[in-house]
């Protein structure tokens, strides 16, 4: 089994019931917590060992077997994921002028194309064919409707996987007619052990940022460089050069940049209330520090616009101009006495 298709510690026992109903399983299934703890990978390497020809004692997929051969090509006749498209930037071109477009919604097209492949028989004559969807609140009103149909009526031997990071955001038609399993979270001994194992320099300030979720923690640390950069303007307050932000924002993507935004401001109103920092404990000091001059007003107000933004990120508006506006706001929050 290759190192990407390993389950984690804190899954083991969610892993071993599953295997042990393997036969039983219901024809689909949702699996849903915060993003970062790896459900994604939970659920490629539950599709493989399900495709397996030879499965091991304890389920896990033999990784030496055709079937096997296949998945880790990513040309398994029997296995379909449906995620958003996205348009990959070539990674040793230098940096565009403008975003590559990263697409947050599964379209009614990539269903329809599943039905297709639904249609037709298993590779193997005792064999599942799996459909694994991620994240499923990416469906938008059409695909989410026309997967509701075919989870009406599931084709005999397949198997849905459903990965969903926010479930609420799904229909209830949908969500009805899975079984839930609720993916646990690790406690914070377990996330930076395996962090630590993963040679991530920092873990307890990543594992903190992060919201506690490992595998966010793993990616930031591996393209922290930008991040770092936009905090260290934002500790700036009044003096924050809103310009060079809103560019640096912009680069991140739209929902990127409010999370981002979010968590720095829910930082900066706990440590208004004398609260230490929950997400950025290296910058505790400057935040409490911001924090003694900043107007609550203002700051709630423009919580509210990030909420805003946020919620509309994936439309088609122009980004850098509403992050320019949001950043001279920030830089406003801030008494005169901050600038520098």
């Amino acid at each position: 089994m290759s190192q990407e298709l390993m389950i984690f510690p804190w899954q083991h026992a969610v892993w071993a019931g599953l295997i042990a109903q393997r036969k039983t399983l219901p024809h689909a299934m949702l699996l849903r917590g915060p993003a970062g703890i790896g459900k994604l990978q939970f659920a490629q390497a539950l599709s493989k060992a399900l495709l397996c020809q030879q499965p091991q004692a304890d389920g896990h997929a033999c990784g030496v077997c055709a079937s096997c051969g296949w998945f880790a090509q990513g040309s398994h006749p029997d296995f379909r994921l449906l995620a958003p498209e996205q348009d990959q930037a070539d990674e040793d071109a230098p940096a565009p002028a403008k975003p590559t477009t990263k697409k947050t919604q599964i379209s009614v097209a990539q269903v329809r194309e599943l039905g297709g492949f639904l249609e037709l028989s298993s590779h193997h004559n005792d064999g599942v064919r799996i459909a694994l969807i991620c994240p499923a609140e990416g469906l938008n009103v059409a695909s989410a409707n026309a997967l509701l149909k075919m989870l009406e009526e599931p084709p005999p031997g397949v198997v849905f996987l459903l990965v969903a990071h926010q479930p609420q955001r799904l229909l209830p038609t949908i969500t009805s007619r899975c079984r839930k399993v609720d993916m646990p979270v690790p406690d914070m001994q377990g996330a930076l052990s395996w962090l630590n194992g993963q040679g991530v320099d920092q873990a307890e300030v990543r594992l903190a940022y992060a919201g506690g979720s490992p595998m966010a923690a793993r990616d930031q640390a591996e393209g922290s460089k930008p991040l770092e950069l936009i905090l260290a303007q934002l500790a700036r307050g009044a003096g924050a050069d809103a310009y060079s932000l809103a560019t640096m924002l912009n680069a991140l993507g739209m929902a990127e940049a409010m999370r981002v935004l979010q968590k720095w401001l829910y930082d900066l109103l706990a440590c208004r209330f004398a609260v230490q920092a929950r997400y950025h404990i290296l910058h505790n000091a400057a935040l409490q520090a911001l924090a003694k001059s900043v107007d609550l007003a203002q700051m709630l107000e423009l919580q509210r616009k990030l909420d805003d933004a946020y919620r509309s990120a994936t439309h088609p508006l122009n980004n850098e101009l509403q992050l320019e506006s949001l950043m001279l706001q920030y830089v406003q929050l801030f008494s005169a006495k901050t600038r520098t």
